[in-house]
């Protein structure tokens, strides 16, 4: 090995001094533009609320981390980027008022997970024991907003929360998409795992990998990945399948991981309240509707949208309770229902259907990974 002259070291040193400097200035200026963006922020979010807007802007707020994120490219990867800015904004919207949030819980389950990358950590995230608690929350008004699974990529709908959409009035005002990667979590290895524990969705997503590396193990279905990892870490041969954040939590090994069977699973949440988005131009309306129980009728609901020039973004039926062969039609389309064409296209619908309800308006989004 060469040995470095004492120039070399000396210049050597001069350089770490010099850098050290200026990573110390530079954090302290950051931390000035942080609170210097927190007191802003909150100024705005009181202005706005006493001029009759918002107190909460979700559109602002995705608004802002979309710019910042295209703004600028750098080492630092866009999933850092992204939480940085999730909780710099969560931070500065608890200096206005303390924001409340009901999900499927308990905490680390995947709803949890789409809660904190909505939502950040500054929010006082409230767990519920189910989908139908959410909406119950929210509709008693203990909590400002929900979050709610809707569909997944592999699986579609998630009949619960339907459901409550047909019971309790709730409006979809944003939306989450998180890339859902599933582990094998437990305290054994996996020659010695004899039970996999989960809920129903996250065992129907890995049933090809586990019937090829988990033959004989037996599956039991639980109301939460949460909760199944918290079993696993208590019971002997058992393992979970549930998130990664789920093993640090409850202190578990991943013994496989990203077990899912499609690699793009994407499960979409949405976030319900009390009132729905401002229009933006990058729309979503989700809309509910019945019709006739006779030849045509459904034929004659999507033409409309077809002769409206009207792209559908995702089209699910539901079963009418107390009904023979009756269903309800969930849709979701590009535009928000102030658009033109939009009210157009609802005004003719309202004329072919026997009920129709407007769940509410958000601001398109992109999938994202998991916090």
């Amino acid at each position: 090995m060469q040995k470095r002259t004492p120039e070399k070291k000396a210049d050597s040193q001069a350089t770490t001094n010099l850098l050290r400097r200026k990573v110390d200035k530079l954090g302290r200026d950051l931390v000035k533009q942080l609170h210097e963006f927190a007191h802003c922020s909150s100024k705005l979010s009181r202005l706005r609320h006493e001029q009759g807007g918002p107190l909460y802007d979700l559109e602002s707020e995705q608004r802002l981390t979309e710019q910042a994120l295209q703004s600028h490219k750098g080492p630092l990867s866009e999933r850092t980027v992204r939480a940085v800015l999730r909780e710099l904004v969560s931070g500065a919207r608890s200096l206005v008022k303390p924001l409340r949030v009901a999900y499927l819980g308990p905490t680390y389950s995947y709803s949890h997970l789409a809660a904190v990358e909505r939502f950040g950590t500054s929010t006082e995230l409230v767990p519920v024991a189910t989908i139908a608690a959410v909406f119950e929350e929210l509709s008693r008004k203990h909590v400002d907003f929900g979050v709610v699974p809707i569909e997944n990529s592999t699986d579609g709908r998630v009949v619960d929360t339907l459901g409550m959409f047909t019971r309790l009035p709730a409006r979809i005002c944003g939306e989450v998409q998180l890339r859902i990667h599933h582990y094998l979590l437990g305290r054994c290895e996996r020659s010695e795992v004899k039970e996999v524990y989960s809920k129903p969705q996250a065992l129907s997503q890995c049933r090809d990998w586990l019937a090829k590396h988990l033959p004989l193990a037996r599956t039991v279905e639980m109301t939460s990945t949460a909760a199944a990892a918290q079993l696993a870490a208590e019971k002997p041969g058992a393992a979970a399948i549930a998130s990664l954040q789920a093993a640090t939590n409850y202190g578990l090994n991943a013994i496989a991981e990203k077990i899912e069977d499609n690699k793009n699973n994407i499960t979409r949440f949405a976030v319900i309240s009390d009132h729905e988005g401002r229009r933006t131009g990058r729309d979503k309306t989700a809309l509910m509707f019945e019709i006739s129980h006779v030849p045509g009728s459904l034929a004659d609901a999507t033409a409309i949208f077809k002769r409206n020039r009207l792209n559908l973004t995702w089209i699910e039926s539901f079963p009418m309770p107390n009904t023979e062969n009756e269903y309800l039609f969930f849709v979701e389309l590009e535009g928000h229902h102030e658009d033109t064409k939009v009210k157009r296209a609802l005004e003719a619908l309202r004329r072919k259907t026997k009920r129709l309800e407007i769940l509410g308006a958000y601001t398109r989004s992109e999938p994202i990974e998991s916090p």
